[in-house]
């Protein structure tokens, strides 16, 4: 009996896309979402990109930022073109499409961004440090790279990380947090990323429903925001949420973060 109640559990869990076993502890969790609070900071938020997917809120902090770099861009969107004017050179990637229109200071490369430069693919180290910019300019970094984005932030050089004043992901597959092997790689990541910059927004994806487990809610998709440490200059714990720029990215039922993703006590 047993045995047939942890096959029933287990088939459950592939079904909503988490793996039951071996379950990651509760309060590793607690603690992973604690150092993942939002922050407000002395710099607003503005909108770049479209009113839904593909938009993100940002810091306004823009000025004297060379270059943006966006892997996955599927075709020229609005962001890319807020970047232009803001006279921010944009760099995009995508394997999957052929050349889109180019403006003027659009590049682009018809490769995958991964963790290793082979045929199609090419790191984010080998695609900065080949463009012709600066050495030492300030970037901003885009991804939406459909769970790419846990390799790619791993394989990044310091030198290279550091240079990015802005970070904007889409993080995928966040409901694997629950499983302990899968926490283990998504929380270094998350460090990583912490130890250079901090949290500015946070906003779930409404694409899917949020895998819940005591009072601990995951969507498994959501968009970050990472202003770089230095760029701050005064901080405190951000407690509204949705932000009035924030927007559904599908046509679904709205969904507002989590009040374990953020300091609400």
């Amino acid at each position: 009996m047993k045995q047939l109640i942890k096959k029933i559990i287990f088939e459950l869990g592939l079904k909503l896309g988490v793996y039951i076993s071996p379950r990651t502890d509760y309060e590793e969790i607690k603690h992973l979402l604690k150092k993942l609070y939002p922050i407000s900071t002395d710099k607003n938020l503005v909108r770049m990109g479209a009113k839904g997917n593909g938009g993100y809120l940002v810091p306004n902090d823009l000025d004297g930022i060379e270059a943006c770099f966006s892997p996955g861009v599927g075709t020229v969107n609005q962001f890319e073109y807020d970047c232009l004017n803001k006279s921010i050179q944009v760099f995009m990637a995508d394997y999957s499409v052929d050349l889109p229109k180019l403006e003027n200071n659009m590049h682009f490369i018809k490769k995958f961004i991964g963790a290793s430069s082979y045929e199609n693919f090419i790191t984010l180290d080998d695609w900065i440090d080949g463009c012709n910019i600066s050495d030492d300019g300030d970037l901003l970094l885009q991804m939406d790279i459909e769970g790419f984005e846990y390799e790619n932030i791993m394989s990044i050089s310091q030198r290279n990380l550091q240079r990015c004043r802005i970070i904007l992901v889409e993080f995928h597959a966040l409901q694997f947090l629950y499983n302990r092997h899968q926490f283990s790689m998504i929380s270094r990541v998350f460090d990583k990323l912490l130890q250079t910059h901090t949290l500015v927004h946070n906003h779930p994806n409404n694409c899917c429903d949020v895998i819940k487990y005591k009072d601990i809610e995951i969507p498994p998709v959501m968009e970050m925001t990472f202003l770089r440490n230095d760029r701050i200059t005064s901080k405190k714990f951000a407690t509204k949420f949705p932000h009035e720029l924030d927007f559904d990215s599908a046509n679904k039922q709205t969904m507002v973060l989590p009040k374990c993703w953020y300091k609400n006590k």
